[in-house]
């Protein structure tokens, strides 16, 4: 999982394969000029051979060499800096539009069954996670692995023995880190799910505050908070700990090594082999080859823990999308027909929940859905819509199965308007032109006047342009249920869906409404999920739903003759005032 993961993002990076070659050619010239400074310095020691012999001159020239030298590596440096930064941010630009748009063409399904605190985490923490990866990366790696072979070749061509004691030390370093890589990489990857899991936790929590506050949660949400809080800290704890051992480790085995060099390097210039100023270039190669050990196990923990983000943004990049549209995708003319044929379906295999369900609604007929909690209601609609696909069976809209349709004629065809009334941050105005953005002023003002909106809009400091809130938090719950019917209003579909669609509108607002949708759905198909009398009642055909399947249909009134399952609902879920009208 892990070579994995690197590869996947080292593939990211194709696209800007010359700013990294760039950012490379800086690396050597900044890392060939810094060892070209212990060399320069070497030289200016050797020049000062005793009291009164000192070639001020010669010091004086090799000074100015260093002086440019550190001006290149200066230069050369803040550019690799500005490289690597700029690759790092577009590719986490990259990843983050790749996972969007991939929640975007992932069937629903699938985000049903996976936590949207998670999935936001791994849109945000994670992919910020990469990118802070991949800049230690290269910044520290990189120029890391330059300056050990651009060391070792400066270390050989000096005394090739001290280069090799020095070689074959080193990889001990070597070991260590690798050992507590491997011992710390679990652990991160510990860390980053539970931080999905949190974020998760909170994202739920924060966003249904009214019940935790009705149900007196507060101090229960919070244990379970602590909970999840002190299981991340023993972990991240435990990760940061093991990632933290590499350092200070590998620091103690290259002091060893640079110690080695100094004995070594002593006993060779006594016996004169090597000046003193070749000794003290020697001694600044030996620290600087063993420091980027050092620089790499530092930021160890920051490179696991990019690592084992990246795992888990590929994860999501890897589900699988929905089926594609086909691109000879029939577009039947647009009546309103729905033909339901021998359907079955079920969320989970071992859970059947739809059997050979068959239905035929011809166009301008309006179909009341009724029945049980969980008996299959709102998943045909789900199925009608295809936000799901059938097991078996055949759903089909004017004549045409819905799968050899492209989604978005499917979902044009269809308007709807759900129990959760969604709006978005943004004006009244941009929320209502949602379905149909190309939508005059007039016609937006007259759908929120036929869904009986215009009032409480008009009322608003800044009309039609006041802001909505996230999730129209600014809004009573009555009101963003009005903005959702004008908003399916104005995308003036052949079918017109209603799940819930008035469950939090007063009484007489209600009434209202249902003489505006009287109106709007003449010659429209409608289907309507709903467990009010004044919803159902008008209904062309009743649809009572048990355990999947229809047990009964009929009007209002054949229905409650028959005395069967709709009439013990109704008798059950109305008021007795609403018997005597029947």
């Amino acid at each position: 999982m892990k070579d994995s993961s690197v590869k996947k993002v080292l593939h990211q990076l194709r696209p800007y394969r010359l700013l990294l070659i760039a950012a490379v050619l800086c690396a050597l010239v900044s890392v060939s000029l810094t060892l070209l400074v212990p060399v320069l310095v070497g030289r200016a020691i050797d020049h000062i051979i005793g009291k009164g012999e000192v070639g001020f001159g010669d010091v004086a020239r090799i000074l100015g060499y260093i002086g440019a030298a550190v001006a290149g590596v200066t230069i050369c440096q803040w550019l690799m800096t500005y490289l690597v930064n700029s690759i790092s941010c577009k590719t986490v630009r990259d990843l983050r539009r790749q996972v969007f748009r991939k929640l975007n063409t992932v069937p629903l399904s699938t985000i049903d069954t996976h936590g949207h605190g998670d999935l936001i985490s791994r849109v945000i923490n994670d992919v910020d996670a990469v990118g802070d990866g991949l800049t230690q990366f290269f910044l520290q790696l990189l120029s890391g692995v330059i300056t050990i072979i651009g060391t070792l070749v400066f270390m050989l061509l000096t005394d090739w023995r001290i280069a090799l004691a020095v070689f074959f030390l080193t990889p001990l370093s070597l070991f260590v880190a690798g050992f507590i890589g491997k011992l710390s990489a679990r652990r991160f990857r510990e860390q980053q799910i539970l931080q999905g899991e949190i974020s998760s936790f909170v994202e739920e929590y924060v966003g249904n505050q009214r019940l935790v506050k009705a149900f007196a949660y507060e101090q229960r949400s919070y244990e379970a908070f602590d909970r999840f809080n002190t299981t991340l800290l023993d972990v991240g704890f435990k990760a940061q700990y093991a990632g933290a051992l590499a350092n200070p480790t590998t620091r103690l085995v290259n002091a060893i090594v640079y110690a080695a060099v100094g004995i070594i390097g002593a006993l060779t210039v006594l016996s004169g082999s090597l000046t003193v100023g070749g000794l003290s270039c020697f001694l600044t190669y030996a620290n600087q080859y063993t420091k980027p050990f050092n620089e790499v196990t530092g930021v160890l923990t920051q490179l696991q823990t990019g690592i084992a983000a990246a795992s888990r943004v590929f994860e999501v990049l890897e589900l699988e999308d929905e089926t594609p549209d086909r691109a000879d995708a029939p577009s039947p003319a647009r009546r309103g027909e729905v033909s339901i044929r021998d359907v079955s379906f079920s969320y989970t295999p071992d859970k059947p929940l739809i059997r050979h369900f068959s239905l035929e609604v011809p166009a301008g007929t309006r179909v009341a859905i009724v029945g049980p909690t969980g008996c299959g209601k709102t998943t045909l609609i789900n199925l009608l819509m295809r936000f799901y696909d059938v097991d078996s069976g055949a759903v089909l809209v004017d004549g045409t199965d819905i799968r050899l349709m492209k989604r978005d004629d499917l979902r044009s065809r269809c308007g709807m308007v759900l129990q959760d009334s969604w709006l978005f941050c943004g004006t009244i105005m941009e929320n209502l032109r949602y379905g149909n953005e190309n939508a005059t002023d007039e016609q937006v003002i007259a759908a929120a006047k036929a869904a009986y909106a215009h009032s409480f809009i008009r009322r608003m400091p800044k009309g039609y342009d006041s802001p909505v809130s996230e999730g129209g938090g600014n809004l009573s719950q009555g009101q963003k249920q009005l903005l959702c019917i004008a908003r399916a209003m104005l995308t003036d579909p052949e079918i017109m869906i209603l799940d819930e669609a008035t469950s939090s509108i007063d009484t007489l607002t209600e009434i209202r409404v249902q003489k505006a949708f009287a109106r709007m759905m003449k010659g429209r198909t409608g289907f309507v999920v709903a467990h009010r009398l004044s919803t159902i009642r008008e209904s062309d055909v009743i649809l009572v739903m048990r355990d999947g399947n229809i047990v009964e249909q009929g009007s209002h009134r054949e229905l409650l003759r028959k005395k069967g399952f709709y009439e013990e609902l109704y008798r059950s879920q109305f008021a007795t005032q609403e018997t005597a009208r029947a």
